[in-house]
C-alpha cells in the first residue's frame, strides 16, 4: 500500500528568491506499508518543474501498490513524484531487511558533512545583517538573480569577510549581465555561481572561459541531462526531487564524476525527511547544500542533527 498526504512546515523566516518568496515548506510525505513495515520519503513540488501537490499526488495515486523500486524507475519520468516513492522504497526495504540503507546500496557508512547556509533574496542592508548572523559559518550561499545585484554581493562580504561564498542566480541573469558581473565575483571571493543564464539558453556558457566554476541546476536534472550541457557547466548540482530519487542520484552522481564534473547536492526547501536520504549522496563531494531543516521553524520527529553548520546523518528512526 503506498499513502501520500499533505504536510507544511512554518519557516523561521520569510525564503525570497528571484521568483518570490514563501513563509512556508509544502511538502507530500508518501508512506510504503507492506508487511507490517512502513517506509517513507518526501518530496517538494516545484512550480518550475510545473508541479503542484496536486498534480504530484495523483501521480503517485497512479502507482501500483506493490511497485518495486526497480519497476518505478520506469513507471515516472524523474521529479518530485518518484522521489519520494523512490525514497520510502528504500526507507522500507532497509527496515524490512534490518539493515541501513547504505550497505543495501552498497555504500560505506556515512560521516557528518559540511552544509552551505543559505542567505534569500533581500535588500543589500538586510543581506548584511543575515550574512553578519552567519558570519561563522564556514560556507554561505546567496540568492541573487536580478539586475542589480552588485550591492547585494559587496553587502553580505562586508558582512561575513572570512566565510567561503557561493552564488545561486536561479537563471536570473542575462549573458550581458553575467558577463559584466563574472570579475567581480572573483574579486569578492566567490568560489562557484549555480546556474547564472536560463536552463535552455546557456549557449554562452560554452563560449567563455570560466574562471569561476559554474554549476548547472535547472539545466541538469538526471543522466540523460548530461550530454545537452557538455562544455557548459563545470559542476552539477544533484536534488533529489530533480533526479527522482536516491537510486537516479547514486548513477548520476557516478557518471558525472566519472565526466569530469564536481558535484554538489543540494536540496528544495523541506523537511529532515527530504534531506535524509541526500546525506548518503553527499558523501565526498565538492559542495554540500542540504540547509532545508535549518530554514524552518518546525521539523519531523527525529530531526537531522545539525551541530554548527556540521549535518550528521540520520538516526533509522526518521529514514534508512
Amino acid at each position: 500500500m503506498i499513502t501520500v498526504t499533505p504536510d507544511t512546515f512554518r519557516l523561521a523566516e520569510a525564503f525570497t528568491i528571484s521568483r518570490g518568496s514563501r513563509t512556508e515548506a509544502k511538502v507530500l510525505t508518501v508512506r510504503v506499508m507492506r508487511d507490517g513495515v512502513t517506509g517513507r520519503g518526501e518530496c517538494v513540488p516545484y512550480a518550475r518543474y510545473g508541479e503542484t501537490r496536486e498534480s504530484v499526488t495523483a501521480e503517485i495515486e497512479g502507482l501500483p501498490s506493490g511497485i518495486s523500486r526497480a519497476e518505478l524507475q520506469g513507471a515516472l519520468p524523474a521529479g518530485a513524484a518518484r522521489n519520494a516513492v523512490d525514497c520510502a522504497l528504500w526507507d522500507w526495504e532497509a527496515k524490512a531487511a534490518g539493515v541501513p540503507v547504505y550497505v543495501l546500496a552498497g555504500l560505506p557508512a556515512p560521516g557528518p558533512v559540511v552544509s552551505a547556509y543559505t542567505l534569500s533574496l533581500g535588500t543589500p542592508e538586510a543581506m548584511r545583517a543575515a550574512a553578519a548572523k552567519h558570519a561563522h559559518r564556514p560556507l554561505l550561499k546567496i540568492k541573487l538573480g536580478t539586475p542589480d545585484d552588485m550591492p547585494r554581493l559587496e553587502a553580505v562580504r562586508a558582512g561575513a569577510p572570512d566565510a567561503a561564498i557561493i552564488v545561486d542566480a536561479n537563471e536570473g541573469w542575462t549573458a550581458e549581465v553575467y558577463a559584466d558581473l563574472a570579475p567581480h565575483l572573483l574579486r569578492l571571493g566567490v568560489r562557484m555561481v549555480e546556474q547564472p543564464l536560463p536552463a535552455g539558453d546557456d549557449g554562452m556558457l560554452g563560449e567563455i572561459a570560466r574562471p569561476l566554476p559554474v554549476c548547472a541546476d535547472e539545466a541538469c536534472h538526471d543522466r540523460a541531462s548530461l550530454p545537452a550541457i557538455k562544455g557548459k557547466y563545470d559542476m552539477v548540482n544533484l536534488k533529489l526531487d530533480k533526479t527522482g530519487g536516491l537510486t537516479e542520484a547514486l548513477a548520476l552522481k557516478v557518471e558525472a564524476e566519472a565526466a569530469g564534473y564536481g558535484v554538489m547536492v543540494g536540496c528544495m526547501v523541506g523537511s529532515s525527511l527530504a534531506m535524509a536520504p541526500a546525506v548518503l549522496v553527499a558523501q565526498g563531494v565538492a559542495i554540500v547544500d542540504l540547509d532545508g531543516p535549518l530554514l524552518l521553524a518546525e521539523d519531523r520527529a527525529d530531526a537531522l542533527r545539525f551541530e554548527g553548520s556540521v549535518l550528521h546523518p540520520p538516526v533509522p528512526a526518521l529514514w534508512g
